[in-house]
């Protein structure tokens, strides 16, 4: 399968046509239908490392000062709750706790209900341990590409740049700063140096001021952890908007490995 990370942005976006939601749209209908999909998304931070093994996950609207529509949405995806055991065994070094009550936070339905309007695909989430350094999430998910092969679809969800408390809120705006990091981040997945990725703060300025907190950047190196030998990949919605959100967005073709 192929593998990608995708920057949700605004989740306005979900239940909106914009150029976003029409590639997310296309992803769908374009790539291999999955088994299922292990989502990893920035809205999931935990203490310890947990995947979800609910059987009929929750819709959660994990934000607030939005118009009734969002809230309204509903997005009743299956969950797996052997896939859960599968990732929980195979990482039985780390070692993985299941949490059979938590839902789908907006950072995976908003992307994954335009690409599977039906709401067939099951859906398990994988959290983000807040304790951890980020070259220990990039190697965690090195032990799960196996699972691509086995029909699994894998989404980060995030952003390279989120800086809420310098959001303009006018599409198309761009902070320097933000567009420099964004570049900077895109030069280094295409020339493969995953080791400046994963200690990205090395950066300067752009990258503090880009990557205030990091659960929002995380899900990327999930995705590059995934990256095998000669596999093609390309960007798509590669945009930063709104002064300090990055859309930029990575797909791993599957195909080359």
């Amino acid at each position: 399968m192929p593998a990608m990370f995708v920057g949700h942005g605004n989740p306005m976006y979900a239940i909106e046509d914009n150029t976003y939601s029409l590639t997310w749209r296309a992803l769908g209908k374009h790539m291999p239908r999955p088994q299922a999909v292990l989502c990893i998304s920035a809205h999931w931070e935990t203490r310890g490392c947990f995947v979800s093994g609910a059987e009929s996950p929750e819709t959660i609207h994990d934000f607030h000062g939005f118009p009734q529509a969002l809230f309204d949405v509903q997005y009743p995806a299956p969950g797996s709750p052997e896939l859960a055991m599968h990732i929980a065994d195979t990482l039985a070094d780390v070692p993985v706790s299941i949490d059979t009550t938590r839902g789908i936070d907006h950072g995976a339905w908003s992307v994954l209900m335009p690409m599977y309007p039906g709401a067939d695909v099951p859906i398990v989430k994988l959290s983000l341990d807040r304790g951890k350094p980020a070259a220990w999430h990039y190697e965690l998910c090195q032990k799960l590409a196996f699972l691509r092969r086995e029909g699994v679809l894998i989404v980060g969800s995030g952003n390279i740049v989120h800086a809420l408390g310098e959001v303009v809120w006018r599409e198309g705006a761009q902070h320097g700063w933000a567009l420099e990091f964004d570049t900077a981040i895109g030069d280094l997945i295409v020339s493969g140096d995953h080791e400046a990725i994963v200690h990205y703060e090395r950066l300067g300025d752009a990258a503090r001021r880009s990557v205030p907190t990091s659960e929002h950047f995380l899900p990327l190196l999930y995705i590059l952890g995934m990256q095998q030998p000669g596999e093609g990949l390309s960007f798509f919605n590669d945009a930063v908007t709104m002064g300090s959100l990055s859309m930029r967005s990575l797909l791993l073709s599957g195909e080359g490995a």
